[in-house]
């Protein structure tokens, strides 16, 4: 059986930013992980632990400070060039947080999701270009006539749609949806996620899904990391993430979920983590595998105590 290659691979990527001569952010410090052709790869942890700072250096918005990113065989992390530029903005794309604030408000759908295909020609003439968007509108669940309107006359579910369909249009190998869901309301979250699934299945796109809400992630993702203070403490199946947390981040993470059965959620309690008392140290810690592809950031002495 011949060995499935990662898309990408993401080994000891640091982004630092600094502040003043004194003070650096630390936002990303090591982390390291990999993503599979045509399957969704979950980032979760608290505000500010960097998962979004994670997504924007793998696509290159920001230089990493350190660190080697490879995508289809290719670093990405250094100076690129104009070949290595083209294949990354063509075979990588990302759909934004907030869908109105990243569609231009001047331009019509139809131009918005034909950018890509403008900039970097991937038409022959205006009918391929016309045909082209309205056949991804309709993979996106919206009409042909959607095209000829603007995005402040779209609901924000169907706003998320379009800067889908204007991801999808380059046909990726990698999406980043960076709290893709998180500014919408619940049942058009649930409607938005199925629609990812669909596509996933026809396309075999692979998704770095970055969320907070660790019930959605658990439902569409296949492998979960967690994420804190810009170190990877925990990584695993999602069986393994849910089922088996080590972490004590991870598992604080997961008693904060409220449950469905207000019997069961009246006896829920939720764990404190609080990592300054703790006397964990990220920086000393290892990847310590603990069966399958379930790994926890801890020195040996760390992993005794939380295994018994």
């Amino acid at each position: 059986m011949e060995e499935r290659k990662p898309l990408l691979t993401v080994n000891n990527l640091k982004q630092h930013f600094k502040v003043n001569r004194k003070f650096t952010v630390k936002a990303v410090d090591g982390v390291t992980f990999e993503i599979y052709p045509g399957e969704t790869y979950g980032l979760v942890g608290e505000s500010g632990s960097g998962k979004s700072t994670i997504g924007r250096s793998i696509i290159r918005l920001y230089k990493p400070t350190s660190g080697e990113v490879t995508f289809n065989g290719i670093n990405i992390s250094g100076q690129l060039s104009a070949k290595d530029t083209s294949h990354l903005r063509t075979k990588m794309q990302m759909i934004f947080q907030d869908p109105m604030a990243c569609l231009n408000p001047r331009k019509k759908v139809m131009d918005i999701i034909a950018q890509g295909l403008d900039i970097h020609h991937l038409y022959q003439t205006k009918e391929e270009r016309t045909e082209k968007v309205y056949r991804i509108l309709d993979m996106v669940g919206l009409s042909k006539e959607h095209a000829d309107r603007y995005p402040h006359q779209f609901s924000g579910g169907q706003r998320q749609r379009i800067g889908i369909a204007r991801a999808l249009i380059m046909n990726p190998d990698l999406i980043i949806a960076d709290e893709a869901i998180s500014a919408l309301d619940v049942s058009i979250q649930a409607q938005v996620v199925n629609l990812m699934k669909d596509i996933q299945k026809k396309t075999n796109t692979a998704y770095l899904f970055i969320a907070h809400d660790l019930s959605m992630v658990k439902y569409i993702s296949d492998r979960i990391g967690v994420l804190h203070l810009g170190h990877m403490v925990e990584m695993g199946t999602k069986t393994e993430i849910f089922s088996n947390p080590v972490h004590p981040y991870t598992k604080s993470l997961l008693s904060a979920i409220p449950q469905a059965n207000p019997r069961v959620e009246k006896k829920r309690i939720a764990l404190s983590y609080d990592y300054a008392g703790s006397g964990i140290d990220y920086n000393k810690g290892k990847n310590q595998h603990i069966g399958g592809t379930h790994y926890v950031l801890a020195t040996d002495e760390e992993l005794e105590s939380w295994m018994k």
